[in-house]
């Protein structure tokens, strides 16, 4: 029997966000991968800003995937968030 594909939920994370935003980001994103039961969660950072604030929203959307048992992947990362992820450590964690 063949293996079924993985299964990928994706959303985007964009324009300016603030520390304050992230708690409320965290609990959308473990709402969505409660409900849809996905393998690889695939995150749209074209439009976000390269900076800690979203570095550390790139970090907490990691660690709730790996508790849902999930892979990342970043799509649309600039060069300058790259090197932010790098810095922080986790170019390895999060792959583009």
């Amino acid at each position: 029997m063949a293996a079924s594909a993985p299964q990928t939920v994706a959303f985007a994370i964009g324009g300016p966000i603030t520390r304050a935003d992230l708690p409320g980001l965290c609990v959308r994103i473990c709402t969505l991968l409660e409900r849809s039961g996905t393998d690889i969660v695939l995150c749209d950072v074209t439009s976000a800003d390269p900076n800690a604030v979203t570095v550390d929203a790139l970090a907490r959307v990691h660690l709730a995937a790996r508790r849902h048992g999930c892979d990342t992947r970043l799509r649309g990362a600039s060069s300058e968030l790259i090197e932010l992820l790098e810095f922080a450590g986790l170019r390895g964690v999060l792959p583009v």
